[in-house]
């Protein structure tokens, strides 16, 4: 029979890795075969950016923290090497981070997640961390609208020239 003190410790994993999980943004699964320290700590170091946590976590304290989440549908996922990324303010950076990674390194695999509460697939993660930046999206924004109100400026003083000149 397992160490009362033991299931304890487990049972306190469980409850803190649930705890994270319920106020992320994303919960992502990784398959970190072949990695090496130097790559997970400048890992770590570009999802902190992003207020993001990069974990090893034992498999059973994941799918057990997935339950009492109430996430359903991942327990495929949660198999063999899986390394937990948890996004707590922001879903796309952190995202782009790990495909980042992903693209340098052939060996290490997105394996699927959660974003704001759905489950979502590997290729539907990668989709998402393809998009731009937010800060790319709204300058895109800010190009177009400021094309825009140039095209009317230019139009209304046509307009007022047209005026002036067959008032004249």
């Amino acid at each position: 029979m397992a160490n009362e003190k033991i299931v304890k410790q487990k049972e306190e994993e469980v409850n803190l890795l649930a705890e994270k999980m319920k106020d992320a943004k994303l919960i992502l699964f990784a398959d970190y075969r072949g990695i090496n320290v130097e790559d997970v700590t400048k890992l770590r170091t570009d999802l902190r950016k992003s207020n993001s946590e990069y974990k090893i976590v034992k498999n059973n304290i994941s799918r057990r923290a997935l339950a009492k989440c109430e996430i359903e549908g991942l327990d495929e996922l949660v198999e063999g090497p899986t390394a937990v990324i948890i996004g707590h303010d922001d879903y796309l950076e952190p995202a782009k981070a790990i495909y980042e990674y992903t693209k340098e390194h052939d060996f290490y695999k997105i394996k699927g997640g959660v974003i704001e509460g759905k489950v979502m697939t590997a290729e539907e993660i990668i989709t998402l961390a393809k998009l731009p930046s937010r800060e790319t999206l709204i300058g895109m924004l800010a190009g177009g609208l400021l094309g825009t109100i140039s095209k009317l400026a230019v139009g209304l003083d046509q307009v007022r020239i047209q005026k002036e000149g067959s008032a004249a």
